[in-house]
């Protein structure tokens, strides 16, 4: 006896978020491993490449929804008996927004580290600070590599998306301050769950590109305008 397979359809909701997304990618440039359906999303990875040291304040904003989730915030000073100083800090746009902890500031994470509930986490910390007296070199923070700088690695970073704690990280070359340069981020949409550091691929993570207008793929992905 011959047997014939029924084809059950996609309920409306999730043709409408899979042609939202599909919209959403090919307005962005998104690689064909994110035509999928936003709930089955994990792993969100953004690649760039930008100084993030300004002294009027970097936004970060980590799932590309308009909405500004961090700031690195430049600093520079100058005085009168030959001292100067150059210093980057990571700063919350919201309070419930917070960075992991290290030693003296925001923890400069390897690679393979998980981000989670469980890791120490504050609202405003250092990442590195270069001091000049008359000629002089004094580094400061856990990013300065003890006046070397650190490349390829990790700030650990909570944030919130509709009320609910999410984790990701922003990867950074760090020769010194004004130099600091963002090489990528990511972020977790299952709320509450751990991100390994420096995961960039695999079935469970989808790569996209920066948004060219804010909150352009994040609303589209949501199925708004």
């Amino acid at each position: 006896m011959k047997r014939t397979r029924t084809i059950s359809p996609l309920s409306d909701l999730v043709h409408h978020q899979l042609s939202s997304y599909a919209l959403a990618a090919g307005a962005a440039g998104v690689g064909a491993l994110a035509l999928v359906q936003p709930a089955e999303a994990k792993i969100i990875y953004t690649k760039t490449n930008v100084n993030v040291f300004n002294t009027q304040g970097y936004p970060l904003d980590l799932n590309n929804d308009g909405t500004t989730d961090f700031w690195f915030m430049g600093r520079t000073f100058f005085s009168d008996d030959c001292v100067s100083s150059t210093a980057l800090n990571i700063d919350h746009a919201s309070q419930r927004n917070k960075i992991r902890q290290g030693a003296g500031g925001a923890a400069a994470l390897p690679a393979g580290v998980a981000v989670g509930p469980k890791g120490s986490f504050s609202g405003s910390l250092l990442m590195g600070r270069l001091l000049h007296p008359c000629g002089g070199t004094y580094p400061y923070g856990p990013w300065e590599g003890r006046g070397k700088g650190v490349t390829h690695r990790y700030l650990g970073l909570r944030f919130v998306i509709r009320g609910k704690i999410h984790y990701g990280w922003a990867r950074l070359n760090f020769p010194d301050p004004t130099g600091a340069t963002m090489t990528g981020y990511a972020y977790e949409t299952i709320p509450n769950k751990p991100i390994i550091t420096g995961k960039t691929k695999g079935p469970d993570v989808i790569p996209v590109l920066p948004a060219t207008s804010p909150g352009t793929l994040g609303k589209l992905a949501l199925g708004r305008k």
